[in-house]
């Protein structure tokens, strides 16, 4: 999956906060994701957040499924 810092992830699951959109901050063996909602940040494998990308958005108005 072609992930990159700047790309908005709508993900399956919300965060607690209700909110379903992430920033991505930092792209490796792990994600470092910035929520939209509350700006709380975490660290999830790259793994388990491929298994839950629903969407991803690009800056440039690009949207892939």
């Amino acid at each position: 999956m072609d992930i990159r810092v700047g790309d908005v992830l709508e993900m399956k699951k919300a965060h607690p906060c209700g909110e379903k959109r992430f920033d991505v901050l930092r792209v490796g063996m792990d994600f470092k994701l910035k929520c939209r909602g509350c700006a709380h940040e975490i660290m999830i494998p790259r793994v388990k957040a491929e298994a839950r990308i629903r969407r991803i958005e690009r800056p440039d108005g690009e949207t892939t499924a």
